[in-house]
């Protein structure tokens, strides 16, 4: 068998969950029954990226699709490392090492880079995008075009987060308040709070959370996404006055803005 080596230099559902206190579970976390079936089996891995990339023995590279590592620089020029980045990725690593591998496809199969989009399951059962979200080595994050098992991750996050585990430690990933996301822009993050006007504009919602919509927090949905709201029976614009939580990449627009693509990007949290 081929070693696998480090590589040097390469590159929601809306969920009402409580969850339990309780440290990490010893029965392997395993790929739900309303998961996707396994379309590649058998897969040998020859190298290991970062936390949520690797590389089979066919060459082909795999984006563990459904949830973010933190990064690694991998030869960018000024990029800084994510804390616990060499953590994360020697947890794949420990997960992958000697065993093989099946590609479970829930949505688009490649990404632009033509790596596979798919989640990994070992032959015991191991699911292991869930084995990292709830060693709290990864962060949720989902796309329009591959939304299968988030409800699934979101809630193993959320557990790994109510007892901070991994990043969830650390203060670089704690959940955002949307009044300090000027700082975040060009960022991937999470933001949680209360919306204070939910407003359409033609055929875009606005969720704001301040008075001002030219500074303060917004995330927004574009028509195709209010398209994928209204077939999961969700209105955005009943979140006015409701506790939100969101993620994705924050970039100035009017104030920091997030862009929703999707139903499952927005928590709609308890009162």
């Amino acid at each position: 068998m081929t070693p696998i080596r480090h590589a040097p230099c390469l590159i929601m559902g809306f969920l009402f969950l409580l969850l339990g206190a309780g440290q990490s579970s010893a029965e392997p976390v395993r790929l739900p029954e309303s998961g996707p079936p396994a379309s590649l089996e058998d897969q040998e891995t020859v190298e290991i990226v970062d936390g949520d990339t690797l590389v089979l023995a066919t060459g082909n590279q795999v984006r563990l699709v459904g949830i973010q590592a933190p990064k690694l620089p991998l030869g960018r020029p000024g990029f800084e490392k994510w804390p616990l980045a060499e953590e994360s990725r020697d947890a794949l690593l420990r997960l992958v090492q000697g065993q093989r591998l099946a590609l479970h496809f829930g949505g688009q199969r490649e990404d632009r880079y033509r790596r596979y989009l798919a989640h990994l399951t070992l032959q015991d059962g191991t699911w292991i995008q869930g084995t990292l979200l709830e060693e709290g080595l990864a962060r949720v994050y989902s796309f329009h075009d591959n939304r299968a098992l988030i409800p699934e991750m979101l809630a193993l996050e959320r557990l790994a987060r109510g007892q901070k585990r991994g990043i969830w430690d650390l203060p670089y990933y704690r959940i955002r308040n949307p009044s300090e996301t000027w700082s975040d822009i060009d960022s991937f993050q999470i933001v949680e709070g209360r919306v204070v006007d939910a407003a359409r504009v033609r055929n875009i919602v606005y969720l704001n959370f301040g008075p001002n919509w030219r500074t303060d927090f917004t995330f927004k949905i574009g028509k195709r996404a209010l398209g994928l709201f209204s077939k999961a029976g969700i209105d955005p614009l009943a979140f006015t006055g409701r506790t939100v939580r969101g993620r994705g990449w924050v970039k100035p627009e009017n104030g920091p803005l997030i862009e929703v693509t999707h139903p499952e990007q927005l928590e709609l949290l308890p009162e």
